[in-house]
């Protein structure tokens, strides 16, 4: 489900202030303005002198790439390769020169240009591996603000609690004040351990998710890549990708690659291409 990430959000909050309200406490008595700045606010301070500026800056799209939760289509890709495998093996590798305008993914692009332009295999290989480790590398970058806000999140609590019993102690000549400040100095570790578990956790780990699924996208392009380029029936490259693509999507998988019409290749006895 593209949304589970935010729907996820929703019933940890949900469940958290259920659970506190059918035990009495009502949910305006966790808005605390003081401890909510001290925690998002320290906690934005310190994970921006953590990480730097630009890190920060790419925060919103970020949230909007977890929360818009689009992920790798594999089986669609598989039907795509194979369509170029069988252009390429009917017309040469030089027709799929025409195809590259029309493909948007930019790695797959890159990959069957190099074809098109007879680089070295080897090489091929080569620079598509080079993107994908430079492409993970930015990945691991991006999601260090939320790895380090769930770190420094409860211990801004921390502070924000032992901050509020500090006021707590100055005032103890008014005992009436005593149990409001003491409820205030917890709502801040509170705050602190719940942002973490609740918010900065998850979308960490759910960015770490995407980044794996398109990493493993991009090695089954760069090996239906390669099995173009060497001239690979479309069936057996139908095969090799499928190993990439979830068990229960295979077969579908498979029927729209191999298409509603099969021909013999001529001179090649036992091998079918999609006509």
């Amino acid at each position: 489900m593209k949304a589970a990430t935010a729907i996820g959000i929703v019933i940890a909050v949900v469940g958290l202030l259920g659970g506190s309200m059918m035990e009495g406490t009502s949910p305006a008595s966790f808005l605390n303005i003081p401890a909510i700045l001290v925690v998002i606010g320290g906690t934005f301070g310190v994970c921006m002198a953590s990480t730097g500026m630009e890190a920060m800056k790419r925060l919103p799209a970020l949230y909007k790439k977890v929360l818009a939760g689009d992920e790798t289509e594999l089986a669609k890709t598989v039907v795509e390769l194979v369509r170029y495998a069988d252009r390429a093996r009917r017309d040469g590798l030089l027709a799929l020169e025409e195809e590259l305008d029309g493909i948007d993914d930019e790695y797959l692009k890159k990959g069957l240009q190099l074809v098109v332009d007879g680089t070295d295999p080897d090489l091929v290989r080569d620079i598509l591996d080079a993107e994908i480790e430079g492409m993970q590398t930015r990945h691991r970058h991006a999601v260090e603000p939320f790895d380090k806000a769930g770190g420094f999140a409860p211990t801004m609590g921390i502070i924000g609690t032992v901050m509020g019993l500090v006021h707590v102690l100055h005032n103890l000549a008014h005992p009436e004040t005593l149990g409001p400040s003491i409820s205030g100095a917890f709502i801040a570790t509170l705050i602190g351990v719940g942002s973490a578990n609740v918010l900065y956790y998850p979308i960490a780990y759910r960015l770490k998710g995407l980044s794996a699924a398109e990493a493993d996208g991009r090695i089954m392009i760069l090996e239906g890549i390669l099995a173009i380029q060497s001239g690979d029936n479309p069936r057996i490259v139908t095969e090799k990708l499928l190993s990439f693509v979830e068990p229960a999507e295979r077969e579908a998988a498979r029927e729209a690659a191999s298409g509603p019409n099969l021909r013999a290749v001529p001179g090649e006895a036992g091998e079918q291409v999609a006509a």
